[in-house]
């Protein structure tokens, strides 16, 4: 799974780059590991500009404008939340392409409405409408889920990355 992400993650760098447009992330139930690997590549600098990692609910209403009242209707894992985070990284930087992750690894957490493997993921390029996707993985292992999410969202992004 490594190679594959190491594999995606330099074809949205070099898009991005021969595109000349800018990345960032805001991830919450990967905790990172979209960031981790866009910069693994040599030469992410010159696209990849921040990544917020806003696992609690706290974070993600300080650092990206989540609305208190969002998290209360719809919780930390609904599109609602992920709508908002992708609007977060925009409004937070000065990127032209953002993703947002935001689900339920497990084991724990889940219920019969938001089950363990459930994620959300928002994803924009600027001045255009942002792109929603609910994705079930299925009750795999944490490390699964994550990694699937991960994985998931460099898909997103490299779509995003289109002449």
């Amino acid at each position: 799974m490594k190679s594959l992400l190491y594999a995606k993650a330099q074809e949205i760098i070099k898009r991005a780059q021969k595109m000349n447009l800018t990345l960032a992330t805001a991830e919450s139930c990967t905790g990172g590991m979209v960031s981790a690997s866009l910069t693994e590549i040599p030469g992410a600098s010159s696209v990849f500009e921040r990544g917020f990692i806003t696992y609690s609910n706290q974070s993600k209403s300080q650092m990206l404008g989540v609305s208190e009242e969002t998290l209360e209707k719809y919780g930390a894992v609904s599109a609602q939340t992920a709508r908002e985070m992708a609007l977060g990284v925009l409004n937070n930087s000065q990127v032209d392409c953002a993703i947002s992750i935001t689900g339920i690894a497990g084991p724990g957490g889940g219920t019969i409405e938001k089950p363990v493997g459930l994620v959300f993921f928002g994803y924009v390029k600027r001045n255009q409408p942002i792109n929603f996707l609910e994705k079930k993985f299925g009750l795999n292992s944490r490390e699964m889920i994550r990694m699937e999410a991960t994985k998931k969202a460099l898909d997103l992004l490299c779509a995003l990355l289109v002449d």
